[in-house]
């Protein structure tokens, strides 16, 4: 549907265009496509009566009526314009864009741009899916929420950017723990990049777009539906090779992410839950649907490897060898065995912190992961 320029990207001004076109209510990339091949380009059509759009498949009255009061918004020579609103189109992927991932074009319904904010050196990476999406409830519980902060601070450890939604509950938790591992969140909003939602999120929001990045189909200015946070699912399973559930209840957007992703033969792990909890009726199911068992974040990534932003030669002092002084407490409180939860309520931090240095620990030969988010000294 959407496809590339022959011979390459476009030029700046075929971009103006596909930006200015894009921005007009009601036009999705089927009728996006229809007008630009039947006018043979879209300046072209810019220009024509409204009655050929009329015989257009898919057009019908309403929406030609909204394609004539927005051309009549921006006038008959509209690019000037537009080139100083958007400042040339910068920080914006197109379809033709070289780095506009090529699995998002493959979508019943693929993105007309994307808006984006941060290091923009991690549109490679996402181009070729090197990236793992974390995907769950608002409302998870205490367990939830510090296993998607290990699973975020272990993937960080291991060099895989991390995608989510930066929702409550599981979105930000994963995103959370990716940060305070150093590592690449990337954030798909279902919101314009200038919203913040939730709104205590504003922090957390920055810190990705600083240490990250931030993607978003919606064009500035654009009022928020509700759904646009169920569109974006398709777009983090799109940017990624792999789809971890971490907890969602049997209606959910996280079910959803979970389909794309069988639907794309996507591996896809799963954490158990309590199968009392509302909260996680919806991940337990998937377990009955060829999804694998997470137990332990070092299972993913003994199963993953490293990411593509793991150093290419790993320090000395991460190889097999005793502790160092700084994890005498976290040896200490773990006694003879606990869990991740009862760790980080014994040295009063978060699962952000102790996931990576539990997975040094288990690498160095020191504990032993076992099933529930628990370890035993050896």
């Amino acid at each position: 549907m959407l496809r590339a320029a022959d011979g390459g990207g476009w030029d700046r001004e075929q971009r103006l265009w596909w930006l200015l076109w894009s921005g007009c209510p009601g036009l999705g990339p089927r009728r996006l496509v229809a007008i630009r091949d039947s006018f043979c380009s879209l300046a072209v059509a810019w220009a024509s009566p409204p009655e050929p759009f009329a015989a257009l498949a898919g057009l019908g009255p309403a929406a030609c009526r909204h394609l004539e009061r927005y051309r009549a918004h921006w006038g008959p020579d509209p690019l000037p314009r537009l080139a100083r609103e958007i400042a040339g189109g910068r920080r914006v992927l197109l379809p033709a864009d070289p780095a506009f991932p090529p699995a998002l074009l493959a979508l019943e319904r693929p993105p007309l741009r994307l808006h984006w904010q941060g290091r923009g050196g991690l549109w490679p990476l996402l181009r070729r899916r090197q990236a793992i999406a974390v995907v769950g409830t608002r409302r998870p519980s205490r367990h939830g929420i510090a296993m998607a902060e290990a699973i975020g601070a272990a993937l960080a450890q291991a060099g895989w950017p991390v995608v989510s939604g930066l929702a409550e509950g599981i979105d930000g938790a994963v995103h959370q723990g990716c940060l305070a591992r150093g590592g690449r969140p990337v954030a798909v909003l279902g919101t314009p990049l200038e919203r913040v939602y939730p709104r205590h999120h504003r922090e957390l929001q920055a810190e990705v777009a600083a240490q990250g990045l931030l993607v978003s189909e919606l064009s500035p200015g654009t009022s928020v539906q509700p759904g646009h946070f169920a569109a974006r699912n398709r777009l983090q399973v799109s940017l990624a090779q792999a789809v971890v559930v971490v907890e969602c209840p049997l209606r959910s957007g996280a079910l959803h992410s979970a389909a794309l992703a069988m639907q794309q033969e996507l591996p896809l792990w799963v954490v158990p839950a309590d199968a009392g909890k509302a909260s996680a009726a919806g991940s337990n199911r998937l377990l009955a649907q060829d999804a694998t068992v997470l137990l332990d974040p070092a299972d993913l990534i003994r199963q993953l490897g490293p990411g593509p932003l793991a150093p290419a030669d790993p320090p000395a002092s991460s190889g097999v060898g005793a502790p160092l002084a700084s994890d005498a407490a976290l040896l200490s409180a773990l006694g003879h065995g606990a869990s991740l939860e009862q760790l980080c309520l014994a040295l009063e931090q978060s699962a952000s912190a102790l996931a990576p240095r539990l997975l040094a620990l288990e690498l160095n030969g020191v504990v032993r992961a076992e099933p529930g988010l628990c370890w035993r000294p050896l």
